[in-house]
């Protein structure tokens, strides 16, 4: 009989498993797949991306989806844990824009193998392939005692630590399995939703694909009511055109504001913009335009503005502004060029959803955080039952927030079922 049954094999459950082992707990680790830490070996685009290093409540900032419960978990294990943890097991970690934190030699890989080397020298005992069926309840004193296997085999143990993730990315083994768990244990499970997801559009220049594949930087996505016309989010950041939509960092943050604000309003499609200039007010950006096609007076307006904005939007952005490529600075009128100072400001995009979940790099929604005590992840429900992860109704931006909640709930799960009343 083990002290702590730790249910998935990902950031938080490995997590968790060092923790509990650290503090002392005899440890069993079931994972139905094959392999360990699969998720957090394609993390960061391979790279890893193991934390974040902004302050406390920048961190919450960033963790949309019930950031203020990780204020306890945080002060239990945070960021700066986080990189002491690593760079103590010799991974060196290297900070990059935003507060983002990566191994040196940018291998993911290598963050995973420190890992379980980790967890294999603190002697905790790894069973993969290994489905759970079930968690184990005794209902008369509301305990957990173990969980029965796919195979029929019952394993004992007086805590139970769920970190099976979410319903994102399952070919990593985040296929939902935690929800019915939760909810036979009486736990409510929040609506499952998309989040950190490429987001959908039926705008014509996407349908002929003439933007697939620009880039933009450092622009401003918003999301705007449908109804009051107000912004309901934006982000500021790097983006992309696709064949169906938006995607990149700020497409990505934007899109569970798309997924909300559709389901608020019963509409099909949410406006958008993008600010191509977020630095330079209206006025600004018109001076220097004209500046620009002053310049270069005898020139076709879509060579003049060529490397003002990407030379792939030059034609989309004048007909929408309704002017001939071929026109030339005298030809045009102010109005016109204010026109194009508008559309360069609030270029106009309309969403119409968002990839589904599977296809999302988060999982919005899930175990009800009301029903979880915060300084131990274990459940107000159940004594024994501990939840970490994407599991739980937590989620953050992409960047290292979501990772760092993983961690944070792993360590802080592991670390109360070990020590048990102790921890508090």
């Amino acid at each position: 009989m083990s002290d702590v049954i730790i249910i998935g094999g990902g950031p938080s459950g490995l997590m968790a498993a060092a923790s509990a082992a650290e503090h002392g707990a005899n440890v069993l680790l079931v994972d139905k797949g094959n392999k360990l830490g699969r998720k957090l070996a394609i993390s960061g685009g391979g790279r890893c991306n193991v934390t974040n290093r902004a302050e406390a409540d920048e961190l919450i900032k960033h963790i949309p989806g019930n950031g203020r419960f990780m204020y306890s978990p945080f002060a239990i294990f945070n960021n700066e844990n986080i990189i002491a943890f690593f760079e103590g097991l010799g991974i060196k970690l290297k900070e990059e824009d935003r507060g983002r934190m990566f191994p040196v030699n940018d291998k993911a890989i290598e963050v995973v193998r420190v890992l379980l080397n980790r967890i294999r020298a603190l002697n905790v005992e790894i069973r993969t392939k290994t489905e759970v069926k079930e968690v184990v309840f005794d209902h008369s004193n509301q305990t957990v005692t173990g969980v029965k296997l796919a195979s029929g085999e019952v394993l004992y143990a007086d805590n139970v630590i769920i970190a099976v993730g979410g319903m994102s990315v399952p070919h990593t083994g985040s296929t939902g399995d935690g929800y019915p768990w939760a909810k036979k244990a009486g736990h409510t499970v929040t609506e499952l939703y998309p989040t950190e997801v490429p987001i959908t559009c039926n705008d014509s220049f996407i349908h002929k694909k003439e933007l697939q594949g620009v880039s933009l930087r450092e622009v401003r996505l918003s999301v705007i009511d449908p109804k009051k016309g107000k912004v309901i989010k934006a982000h500021e950041g790097d983006m992309i055109f696709t064949h169906f939509g938006i995607s990149g960092p700020i497409g990505l943050r934007c899109s569970q504001y798309v997924v909300k604000a559709k389901k608020k309003h019963g509409v099909k499609v949410i406006p958008m913009t993008i600010d191509l200039f977020p630095s330079e007010n209206e006025g600004e950006l018109q001076q220097r335009l004209m500046t620009v096609l002053k310049d270069q007076p005898k020139k076709a307006l879509k060579n003049a503005l060529s490397g003002f904005v990407p030379e792939r939007m030059i034609a989309t952005l004048l007909k929408k502004a309704e002017i001939d490529p071929l026109q030339i600075y005298h030809d045009i009128t102010q109005e016109k060029i204010r026109t194009l100072t508008s559309v360069m400001k609030s270029f106009s995009i309309n969403a119409t959803g968002t990839l589904s979940i599977e296809k999302a790099f988060v999982t919005g929604g899930g175990v009800s955080v009301k029903e979880i005590i915060p300084k131990r992840m274990e459940s107000k429900l159940v004594k024994g039952l501990f939840f970490c992860g994407e599991v739980l109704d937590l989620h953050g931006y992409t960047g290292g927030y979501n990772i760092t909640v993983a961690f944070s709930t792993g360590y802080t799960a592991g670390r109360a079922a070990a020590l048990g009343e102790d921890a508090n």
